[in-house]
């Protein structure tokens, strides 16, 4: 599966950026770092992708927005907080359902060991 691929490219990109700045910055520099990475890897993406929400039918403004989409397929959300909770999954689980993307990575990091800090949520449509 192409998301398979895609997650792994990703992966590998995140590893890149912890092997060089380690634990312990804002998130915002963390995203900076990978979006480099992920480009330079020729994958397409977009950075703070809105997210519609719809309700009976009614799109309404919410301003949420994912951290990167890649290629259209896989919603990365990243983190740099102590310890990743299910709120942080569960966050990630319903932007997938808002969206046409199936897989999503939950990337913290702020853990010692990426490997650590690694969630992967798959949302099956069927």
């Amino acid at each position: 599966m192409i998301e398979n691929s895609i997650s792994e490219k990703i992966i590998g990109c995140s590893i890149e950026v912890h092997r060089a700045l380690g634990p312990g910055l804002l998130e915002s520099a963390y995203v900076e770092c990978l979006a480099f990475e992920l480009i330079k890897c020729n994958l397409s993406i977009e950075r703070e992708k809105p997210i519609p929400l719809f309700y009976k039918d009614v799109q309404l403004d919410c301003s949420y927005r994912a951290d990167i989409i890649v290629e259209d397929r896989v919603i990365i959300e990243a983190k740099a907080v102590q310890a990743l909770t299910d709120l942080h999954v569960a966050q990630l689980l319903t932007f997938l359902k808002l969206t046409d993307c199936k897989r999503g990575l939950l990337i913290n990091f702020n853990a010692l060991r990426l490997k650590d800090g690694l969630k992967r949520v798959v949302h099956n449509l069927y």
